[in-house]
């Protein structure tokens, strides 16, 4: 499956179906009078969060969504029948943009099964046995119905992750992904192997949480080099980063300083997130060699380094321990599952 983060769509709410113009005519009633229906109200647009999607593909080949009109009123005081509402699926984590210049935020939904009515359709036009007064008794006129809202929006895909995986290419991330979950993440031996983001489930001491590879960043990926940083905003909602650090580079100390400087360029509060600095490759240097370069990171402030080898495991379970230690009492995939009894505060964006 292809992966689709942004995605631009034209939507339009049905419009109000007008009132009908009717008198009686009964054989063996005098007074007929005005029988005229209202008209029926237009579809709404929905959007709904949906679970199973984690791409917004779909839009690449379905770009225009129109809620039919109501249908007008007739004789007999019928109404017409309302438009159907147009719900249109998208996956969890997706944001409504308004199509400007600041892209300017108008949903945010973060939960399976949220509804979004985005466009409402237009109201049924009266008929003419609603303007009927004592004064006005054979009244001819009737309202046309309430017009359609229309727009374009841009649909953006946050992908909604509990842990999340940063370095510079060819640090050992999809490498590390695969070790710890089912994914199949594509791994060589040159620069950005990974160009979409990948999810994977991680089972560890009876808990489940799920964890987000994005492509690596390198140095002015905030000014556009490399892939950029339009992929940090699948982070964004991570609760912990797993920054992994190739032990065999040529300068560990700097590749953790360069990574730093993008996620703060980048901002949305992704550099003040809770970092576990994973040193990686061990298994291609020996113990010694590896204090060593994890000596040079703490002096140059990363804190505390877990060495770790992806390919081999090692270390890895260490790293597990410290995600779980910082998700809540539910990760969003139990969450999702309902597996864990027991009230919790609802989630939210972090």
């Amino acid at each position: 499956m292809h992966f689709l983060d942004q995605a631009k769509i034209f939507i339009r709410s049905g419009a109000g179906g007008p009132g009908s113009v009717s008198f009686r005519r009964e054989k063996y009633i005098q007074y007929g009078g005005p029988d005229g229906g209202n008209g029926g109200k237009g579809g709404d647009i929905i959007f709904e969060a949906v679970p199973g999607l984690n791409t917004l593909i779909d839009f690449r080949y379905a770009q225009h969504f129109k809620a039919p009109r109501g249908t007008p009123g007739s004789g007999r005081d019928r109404t017409g029948a309302a438009g159907e509402d147009k719900v249109i699926a998208v996956p969890v984590g997706t944001q409504i943009l308004a199509d400007d210049e600041e892209r300017t935020l108008m949903a945010d939904l973060t939960e399976v099964g949220q509804r979004v009515t985005f466009l409402r359709g237009g109201d049924g036009g009266r008929g003419n046995a609603s303007f009927k007064t004592s004064t006005n008794r054979a009244p001819r006129q009737h309202g046309p119905g309430g017009d359609f809202e229309e727009m374009y929006v841009w649909l953006r895909l946050k992908l909604l992750a509990d842990s999340g995986l940063v370095g510079l290419p060819n640090a050992g991330k999809s490498t590390f992904i695969n070790k710890v979950t089912n994914t199949n993440a594509k791994v060589g031996a040159y620069p950005f192997t990974t160009v979409r983001p990948q999810l994977g489930v991680v089972t560890h001491k009876s808990r489940e949480f799920v964890i987000a590879d994005i492509p690596g960043l390198i140095a002015g990926a905030a000014e556009g080099a490399g892939i950029g940083d339009r992929f940090l905003g699948h982070i964004e909602r991570c609760r912990i980063l797993i920054h992994l650090i190739d032990a065999t580079g040529d300068d560990p100390a700097a590749a953790w300083k360069t990574v730093c400087h993008e996620l703060a360029e980048y901002g949305a509060g992704v550099e003040d997130k809770p970092q576990i600095i994973a040193l990686n490759k061990g298994d291609l240097l020996d113990p010694e060699l590896m204090s060593d370069v994890a000596a040079q990171l703490t002096d140059a402030g990363a804190g505390e380094i877990i060495p770790i080898s992806g390919a081999t495991g090692e270390g890895v379970d260490a790293i597990l321990d410290r995600v779980i230690e910082a998700l809540p009492q539910k990760s969003s995939v139990e969450r999702s599952r309902g597996e864990i009894d027991g009230e919790e505060e609802a989630w939210s964006p972090v």
